[in-house]
């Protein structure tokens, strides 16, 4: 009879597992023909974050004669991915393509195993199926999203699974699998603390319950004691060494430890707060709940900084729809699935142990969409039981039989309706790759190609030159150098692109550079400033640059332009006081009409075409400039540009070959990204075109 239910246990498994990988393949099928979305005929990734680890996993396979300091060649995705493509007959490009459909599909197993420790092995399938590909699991872990999300649910499922045993059966091993399952979380995702920290809480707040109903609690608190040794902030070899170490003195002499319970536990908590204790948790707190729109420096001038953390999407509040859709697919089922899981609860309160995953999803709610993915399997085993419960009230066997097929297949609908239509786009087109791989061959490892940071990534994987900003580097100090290059005339920028990279260099190589202040701040301060804004109005006059010591490259991409507006925000204040300046005006649309009058631009702004004004409303406003760009059949720009009123301040550009109208005041009109990028007119004192598409631009800086 076990060995029955074991096999019935392994071919559910494979049966979820199968059914989360195959869904994956659907936006395989849907965009097989797209040969944009490939280099060298393999799909590229659709995660800009996951180009930092393939640079990564690269590096470890073929190591570089230059190692750039920000490669990630020591984190566990990129070790993993490099031993998987060794181990392999495949490509990178093809391990890192697939290697999240078939990672995250492994949430089927702790799952179903969890199902089956309290009896409950439909249950456990009918969560696997719908957790498997519900909408923020399946957004984060289809096809091309290389990274970390990928196990990121599978294993604090597994810890869930681990302490449920843990709790029913007491036996020793799960003392152990509870530890160790810390230990790998922490080595794949060291941000796992905050919900290993949750999780340990939790089974002290049971030792405190099984205490005051003076019950036995001794193996609850032996088990935080080896939950608490598994996350003290030591690293992952000595930690894993300490756990293998107490856990063979517990085997050795088991009585010893239940007599000194209370002594062992006390130890590893001192020990827990002298390697850090609370400070991660705290760290992450600030990061992405008590959130401000300035970042203020503390240390020297005291400058204001434009907090990145407001044009993060992940990040932001969202709609209540929104956050039911991406835990459960429709706002019915993730009701349905609360009601099931304080069913469950009740039924079965180990199951409590689970809240510590559905309290950081919830917090997705207050703190951004990203935390839905951590409720996903929890909410799940929830309708699992929900369905279980209903059918259990119809006494015809196949009409209950029938009753949860029916109900399993109407709650998976409208996720597998959501896969269908979420078609998302690599992160780069063939073209634009094309453009890196061409910059690689023209350039130094030790270069420099500077762009807005949601490039950084993917421009160190294709060009492996350096960068200095990208997913991971990106707070209000570092992005503004880049802002103000993009949104300043070009003698500005050009001044700005050499002071920031050099300045970049002194801070990796320069052991006496102050690395408390910004590059801006040390800027300001060895020029003799003591106000940043009298500093960057210097670079407009004159300015001595330092020595050249590497070159520099300028990315100028078309996708840039949709972001334009938020680019501007990190260079658009005083620093001094923090103060916004006025907006400037950037405004864009691919929806218009055209009569013989006027451009109807929508948002009630017309062109009129025949007084040569723009009309906002009720107000009539003289442009500056009328240009059009077109490009010929060899991709040659052209471009023609009628001046009608040298005293305006609005401009208007029509780029035939996108389809699109660009109106821009003058400051935004004379900025570096739409002179070099939309009109191509570089001034040649500073920059030199390198390479030309109608995608991308990328010039070299010739001082």
């Amino acid at each position: 009879m076990k060995v029955f239910e074991n096999n019935k246990v392994l071919w559910l498994i494979l049966v979820a597992f199968v059914f989360s990988f195959s869904v994956r393949m659907i936006w395989v099928y849907q965009n097989q023909n797209n040969e944009s979305y490939k280099y060298n005929n393999q799909f590229m990734i659709n995660t800009n974050d996951g180009y930092y680890f393939a640079e990564g996993a690269r590096d470890i396979i073929n190591p570089p004669s230059y190692q750039n300091e920000r490669s990630p060649i020591h984190t566990a995705l990129a070790k993993t991915t490099a031993y998987i493509t060794k181990l392999l007959p495949f490509d990178l490009e093809t391990v890192i393509f697939y290697m999240p459909a078939f990672f995250s599909s492994l949430v089927v197993i702790p799952l179903i195993l969890i199902g089956h420790s309290i009896n409950r092995l439909d249950m456990g399938f009918i969560a696997a199926l719908l957790a498997s590909i519900a909408n923020s699991y399946y957004n984060r872990t289809m096809v091309g999203y290389y990274d970390t999300d990928m196990l990121n649910i599978v294993l604090p499922t597994i810890l869930v699974w681990s302490l449920v045993w843990a709790i029913r059966t007491r036996e020793d091993k799960y003392l152990l699998i509870t530890a160790l399952d810390i230990i790998v979380y922490r080595w794949w995702y060291p941000q796992s603390y905050s919900l290993e920290f949750a999780f340990f809480s939790l089974i002290v707040l049971y030792v405190i319950y099984r205490y005051l109903k003076k019950e036995e609690f001794k193996y609850e608190l032996v088990l935080a004691s080896f939950m608490l040794l598994a996350m003290i902030g030591l690293d992952n070899i000595t930690r894993l060494i300490s756990v293998l170490v107490l856990f063979a003195g517990y085997k050795y002499k088991k009585e010893l430890f239940y007599t000194y319970t209370f002594y062992l536990f006390l130890g590893v908590f001192v020990l827990f707060f002298l390697t850090g204790g609370l400070d991660p948790i705290i760290k992450q707190l600030k990061a992405y709940v008590f959130q401000s729109s300035v970042d203020k420096s503390n240390v020297g001038l005291n400058l204001h900084f434009f907090s990145v953390m407001q044009t993060i999407k992940e990040a932001n509040h969202i709609p209540f729809e929104t956050f039911a859709n991406r835990i459960s697919g429709h706002v019915v089922v993730f009701l349905v699935s609360l009601v099931g899981y304080a069913l469950l609860i009740y039924r079965y309160p180990v199951m409590l142990i689970g809240l510590p995953m559905l309290g950081l999803g919830f917090l997705a709610y207050f703190g951004g969409l990203r935390f839905t993915i951590y409720a996903v399997p929890i909410l799940a085993l929830g309708l699992g039981y929900f369905i279980i419960k209903v059918s259990s009230y119809i006494p015809n066997k196949i009409a209950g039989f029938a009753t949860i097929n029916i109900l399993a297949v109407l709650a998976l609908l409208p996720n597998i309706k959501h896969i269908q239509n979420y078609n998302v786009s690599t992160v780069f087109v063939k073209d634009e790759v094309k453009a890196l791989h061409r910059l690689k061959q023209i350039s130094k490892p030790t270069d420099y190609t500077i762009a807005w940071w949601d490039y950084g990534y993917p421009i160190r994987f294709y060009s492996q030159t350096k960068t200095t900003s990208d997913g991971g580097l990106h707070s209000g100090a570092v992005n503004f150098p880049t802002s103000y290059i993009l949104t300043n005339t070009q003698k500005e920028a050009a001044n700005m692109l050499r002071l920031d990279v050099e300045y970049t260099e002194k801070r990796a190589t320069n052991k006496s550079y102050d690395k408390s202040k910004s590059n801006i701040e040390n800027m300001t301060m060895d020029f003799g400033f003591k106000n940043t804004n009298d500093f960057l109005e210097s670079l407009d006059i004159y300015v001595e640059l330092p020595k050249k010591t590497t070159d520099v490259y300028l990315y100028l991409p078309y996708r840039m332009m949709d972001i334009y507006g938020s680019i501007s925000l990190f260079s658009n204040l005083d620093l001094m006081s923090g103060k916004k300046f006025k907006k400037p005006l950037f405004y864009k649309t691919t929806k218009y009409k055209v009569t013989k009058d006027f451009i109807d631009l929508e948002n009630n702004i017309k062109y009129d075409r025949q007084r040569k004004k723009i009309i906002i409303g009720n107000k009539v406003v003289p442009v500056r400039n009328f240009t059009i760009t077109k490009y010929d059949k060899k991709s040659n720009l052209n471009v023609t540009k009628s001046v009608l009123n040298k005293k305006a301040n609005l401009n208007l550009i029509y780029m035939k070959n996108y389809n699109k109208f660009l109106l821009l005041d003058n400051q935004t009109y004379d900025s570096t990204y739409i002179q070099l990028f939309v009109l191509q007119n570089y001034d040649k004192r500073f920059f030199r075109p390198v390479i030309y598409s109608p995608l991308v631009k990328i010039y070299k800086l010739k001082i």
